[in-house]
C-alpha cells in the first residue's frame, strides 16, 4: 500500500526551523521532497554537535529529502526554481516577506508556470499588517505572543518555553493547511496561496488562556507547572525528584486523596471541596501533598498513582524520557544510517497507523547531494547541468 502523498513532488524553500519541520512531515507522508538550499547551505547545518563534520541537529530534521543547492540571485537560478516548480504540487518558503517576490520566485510568479500550485509562505508576523516586513524568530513570537509572560514561576522573569514551540507551531499549522489545500485540488482542480506566521501559530495554541480572557478578564501568568483551572494538576516535589499528578475530576480527586496520599480527612475540608475551590487554595494543597510526597521518592508515588487509577507520572530529565521503556516501545528513537555521519539515532513517528502513513525513508542529505539527479529529472541535459556546475549557479556534492 502506498503512502498518502506518494508521488506529490514539494519544492522546499525553507530555512532552519518551522519550514523545514513542515517540510519533513510531507516527506514521511510519502511526499518527494526537494530542498533547494542557496550555496551556502541552510543555516542550521552550522549547528553544533557535528559528526563527520556534518551537522547531527539539521541530519534529524530533513529526512525524507532531496537536496539541490542553488544560486537564487542569479538568472539562471531563478529558471531552476520556475521548472521545479512547473513539475511540484506544493511550494514552500519562509524568507522575510518581500524577498521572494524581489527575487521572481513568489507565487505570482510560480502561479504563472504552474496555476494548480499550492504555495505556502511562513513569516515572523506574516505577509501583511504593520509588522509585515519584519524578520521575527520563535524567542521573538514567544516574547510577543505572551507565551513567555506566562511561563515559569510567579514573580520569576519570563521565560521562554523549552522548546523551539512557535516554530514548531507555525510548522504544524503551515502543515494542515498545506493538506487542506491539497484536498481542496484534488476535488476542485484548483491550488492556492497560503500563508501563517510563527507570531499566530503560537497564539493559536493558548485556547484556555483566551477564555479565561474574554470571558473572565483574567491575565494569564506564570504559574509554574500548576494548571490554570484544575487542581491538583502540577508537578509535586518528592524525596528525589518530582512527580506529575493530574486528579482535578470528583471521582480522580477522592481516588487521590484516599489510595495515593491516604488522607481521608481532606475530604471534608471546605478548601477542597470542588476544582475551582482546589485552584482556589493551590498554595495549601501543594503545601499539604509535598509534606506527605518528600517522605518517599518518585517510583513509590508513580507505583501508587497508577494502581489507584490516577493519571500521574515522573518529571524526567531528556536522557531519561528517551530510555524510558514506553518511549523506546514505540519506537520514538530510530536507527538510520547517514552517508557521512554513519549510524545514527532520529527521532520517531508519532503517528501509528493500521495502513501505510508515514515512513522514514531516507537520511537528511548532504548539500547539493542531489542537484545533478533533480535537474536531469527537470530536463536539463548532461551539458546544461555541466554548464550551470561551472558557471558555479549550482554545487553538487557527492555522497
Amino acid at each position: 500500500m502506498p503512502l498518502p502523498l506518494e508521488g506529490v513532488r514539494v519544492l522546499d524553500l525553507t530555512n532552519v526551523m518551522a519550514g523545514p519541520y513542515c517540510s519533513m512531515v510531507l516527506g514521511d507522508l510519502g511526499a518527494e521532497v526537494v530542498k533547494l538550499e542557496g550555496l551556502e547551505g541552510d543555516s542550521t547545518r552550522n549547528f553544533e554537535p557535528r559528526v563527520n563534520d556534518e551537522s547531527y541537529c539539521f541530519a534529524v530534521l530533513n529526512r525524507n529529502k532531496k537536496s539541490i543547492a542553488v544560486d537564487l540571485k542569479a538568472p539562471l537560478g531563478r529558471e531552476i526554481v520556475l521548472k521545479l516548480a512547473a513539475r511540484s504540487e506544493i511550494v514552500l518558503e519562509n524568507f522575510r516577506p518581500g524577498v521572494v517576490d524581489k527575487l521572481g520566485i513568489g507565487y505570482e510568479h510560480l502561479k504563472t508556470v504552474n496555476p494548480a500550485l499550492i504555495y505556502a509562505s511562513m513569516s515572523g508576523f506574516g505577509q501583511t499588517g504593520p509588522y509585515g516586513r519584519k524578520g521575527g524568530f520563535d524567542i521573538i513570537a514567544q516574547g510577543m505572543s505572551g507565551i513567555m509572560m506566562m511561563t515559569g514561576y510567579p514573580g520569576g522573569r519570563p521565560a521562554k518555553v523549552g522548546i523551539a514551540m512557535n516554530d514548531i507551531a507555525c510548522g504544524v499549522t503551515t502543515l494542515y493547511g498545506i493538506l487542506g489545500a491539497y484536498i481542496a485540488r484534488l476535488r476542485h482542480g484548483k491550488g492556492q496561496y497560503l500563508e501563517t506566521s510563527l507570531l499566530e501559530a503560537g497564539l493559536a495554541w493558548s485556547i484556555w488562556e483566551f477564555g479565561a480572557f474574554f470571558g473572565g478578564g483574567e491575565q494569564p501568568a506564570a504559574t509554574g507547572t500548576r494548571h490554570r483551572r484544575s487542581a491538583p494538576y502540577q508537578a509535586f516535589r518528592s524525596q528525589d525528584g518530582y512527580v506529575t499528578v493530574g486528579a482535578s475530576g470528583d471521582k480522580l480527586w477522592r481516588m487521590f486523596v484516599e489510595r495515593v496520599v491516604e488522607q481521608p480527612q481532606w475530604l471534608a475540608d471546605p478548601r477542597f471541596a470542588r476544582n475551582p475551590l482546589r485552584v482556589k487554595h493551590a498554595d495549601a494543597l501543594q503545601e499539604l501533598i509535598e509534606a506527605i510526597f518528600v517522605t518517599q521518592p518518585t517510583a513509590h508515588w508513580v507505583e501508587k498513582l497508577d494502581a489507584a487509577g490516577v493519571p500521574g507520572g515522573p518529571v524526567y530529565t531528556y536522557d531519561q524520557a528517551l530510555a524510558d521503556p514506553q518511549v523506546r516501545h514505540r519506537r520514538m528513537v530510530h536507527d538510520i544510517e547517514h552517508p557521512k555521519i554513519g549510524p545514527m539515532k532520529t527521532l520517531g513517528l508519532p503517528l501509528k497507523s493500521s495502513g501505510e502513513l508515514t515512513q522514514i525513508r531516507r537520511p537528511a542529505p548532504l548539500h547539493g547531494q542531489h542537484t545533478e539527479e533533480v535537474l536531469r529529472e527537470a530536463g536539463y541535459s548532461d551539458a546544461q547541468v555541466r554548464g550551470l556546475l561551472a558557471e558555479g549557479i549550482v554545487k553538487a556534492t557527492t555522497a
